[in-house]
């Protein structure tokens, strides 16, 4: 038996990298998934490929405002017959400065109010025991590079809801954790040996790798870690 058999996740945001593998590992562990995105081409590749594991369906869909986002969840709910688990894989990623500020409504957008607006409406949905994992950067909690301006300040934004909303949402035994990657290598490919491409301490590695922990802090074996954002970075971090 998995270790999410008979749960329900909701998968928001998803890329044909991060998103595509916690979808993989969460079927291997026994969920049943619901995965969104812009892209009804990208969905339906990616629900051909994994339905082999698992109960998997799809919802197209932006999750930019609060409406649209509240649209998303409650098909994802009508087509898993609840949620249970949420992760929020939105990505996006624009290098500025303070002399141009051309990413800033973007990755302010991407990093803070879009996952904001996602939890909010997930909210009728989760229940105690329920598990919330979100995507910051090791740039948003380590130091970031000067032309990552507005990417880290939202990406430091994200990190710090996850210590607000764990405080505000514990009293309904809900949990929410982060994680805090570094650069997220190349597209996922189900059931590949994936430890060929990477070894401990290089500043990129698949998306495996990270979604694996993903996937660790939706189950019960992380049921004591709450509200932090963990860096999965290999070690990359300590030979800067």
């Amino acid at each position: 038996m998995g270790r999410l058999e008979n749960r329900k996740v909701a998968i928001i945001g998803v890329s044909e990298g991060l998103g595509y593998a916690v979808a993989y590992f969460a079927l291997r562990e026994g969920a049943s998934v619901c995965i969104n995105a812009r892209s009804e081409s990208k969905l339906r590749k990616i629900k051909d490929t994994l339905s082999k594991y698992g109960k998997i369906e799809y919802v197209v869909g932006d999750v930019s405002s609060l409406i649209t986002a509240k649209e998303v969840i409650n098909k994802c709910a009508s087509s898993l017959n609840g949620i249970d688990d949420l992760v929020i894989t939105v990505g996006g990623y624009i290098e500025d400065t303070i002399e141009d500020l051309k990413g800033l409504e973007e990755m302010i957008k991407n990093h803070i109010k879009i996952p904001l607006y996602v939890i909010n409406s997930s909210l009728k949905y989760l229940n105690e025991g329920s598990s919330i994992v979100l995507v910051s950067s090791i740039s948003g909690v380590d130091k970031a590079s000067p032309n990552q301006l507005s990417y880290a300040i939202g990406k430091t934004g994200l990190a710090k809801a996850v210590e607000i909303l764990a405080s505000e949402l514990i009293r309904k035994g809900i949990r929410i954790n982060g994680i805090a990657p570094t650069f997220i290598d190349g597209n996922f490919e189900p059931e590949r040996n994936w430890k060929v491409y990477r070894k401990l301490g290089d500043p990129k590695a698949p998306p495996e790798d990270f979604a694996r922990v993903i996937v660790w802090l939706l189950t019960d074996e992380s049921e004591w870690v709450n509200g932090v954002v963990i860096p999965v970075d290999g070690g990359a971090r300590l030979r800067k």
